[in-house]
């Protein structure tokens, strides 16, 4: 069986070949557009896998420009009514279908509170882009299983071509104009070692640092919508605070190292796992002989972690069916969240 959950996490790479190209003149213009209001803090307001890209724009933003991101939870405004004041800064709504009435009410208002405001939606002209000054289609195209594939790595792309552009980074810009074929790539790699080691897996934990970091956090979400496993993201850089005590022996662990800064630590965090008895699934580059799965090289370590998730939702599809699940019908979700 072919879920649409794998058909659309394969459409990935041609829905970002095609977005690339659309949104090159409105994020140019957009880039512009900050660089002469110089926002000197950005607010992201997201839930689910939104959340995570938010996540990743974050790191992103303040590794290249020093310039501070927090996540607002949409309850502050919602519930706790809180004054906010924000002159000066860019607030960065993110939603695939912007209809939640959580999302629409916080956005506008950081609004009133003085924010500039921008919607990445991949739906246009949405009730969220209405209420900002600014808004960015995703053109993921329709997505209709309830697990989100296609939709969240548009958001990271988009989020990285924003940066680009923001930064004026020819580097990144190049960079992405060969990304679709490096994901064609990554979609194609074999991780079934990872399906037969999780099959009867009831917990497991999924470890990253840095940008990947927002990849390990949709993993996580994955395995539990898709595949009913307990899945706990946490930073490498966090193991060894609290959750090792959770290791025992055969206690799975997945560890996201593609190269980079934050490589050796990883590598190095997986050696340790498995001493102390840990079933651990290494994804890395070919170079690391020790890896259990392949990483392709996504051309550009910012966008190493859309490399990292576009062969995990294959191998994600794949272990929700031999799970007995079936992936486009997690039990109790639904396609749009509307929270308050």
């Amino acid at each position: 069986m072919s879920s649409m959950m794998l058909s659309e996490a394969c459409d990935a790479p041609e829905r970002i070949a095609d977005q690339l190209t659309r949104n090159a003149e409105p994020l140019a213009e957009l880039g512009a557009w900050l660089r002469q209001r110089d926002p000197h803090g950005v607010v992201t307001v997201a839930r689910g896998s939104s959340d995570h890209a938010a996540s990743y724009f974050a790191y992103l933003c303040m590794q290249s420009r020093g310039t501070p991101v927090a996540s607002l939870p949409p309850s502050l405004t919602t519930l706790a009514r809180a004054p906010w004041k924000l002159d000066g800064q860019l607030a960065l709504a993110i939603s695939q279908s912007g209809q939640s009435p959580d999302l629409i009410e916080t956005q506008r208002s950081l609004a009133v509170g003085g924010a500039r405001t921008l919607a990445l939606v991949n739906t246009p002209r949405s009730p969220l882009g209405a209420v900002s000054d600014r808004e960015i289609a995703l053109h993921a195209g329709e997505e209709r299983s309830v697990a989100a594939t296609k939709s969240y790595l548009a958001t990271l792309s988009a989020c990285a071509q924003l940066l680009g552009y923001w930064n004026r980074d020819r580097e990144l810009l190049d960079a992405l104009e060969a990304l679709p074929e490096r994901l064609r790539k990554s979609a194609g790699l074999d991780w079934s070692p990872a399906i037969e080691a999780l099959r009867d897996a009831d917990r497991l934990m999924v470890v990253g640092r840095g940008a990947g970091l927002a990849v390990v956090q949709e993993a996580a979400l994955k395995f539990k919508e898709t595949c009913a496993i307990q899945a706990e993201p946490f930073s490498g850089a966090e193991v060894k605070h609290g959750p090792m005590a959770l290791i025992g022996p055969g206690y799975p662990v997945l560890v996201f190292a593609p190269a980079g800064p934050e490589q050796a630590g990883l590598l190095e965090l997986a050696e340790w796992l498995r001493s102390v008895g840990a079933r651990v699934l290494l994804a890395a580059d070919e170079g690391i002989a020790q890896r259990e799965l392949t990483l392709a090289d996504a051309g550009h370590a910012a966008l190493q972690p859309l490399a990292v998730i576009q062969s995990f939702y294959v191998m994600a599809a794949g272990l929700a069916e031999a799970r007995g699940n079936d992936p486009d019908q997690p039990r109790h979700l639904k396609k749009v969240t509307r929270t308050r």
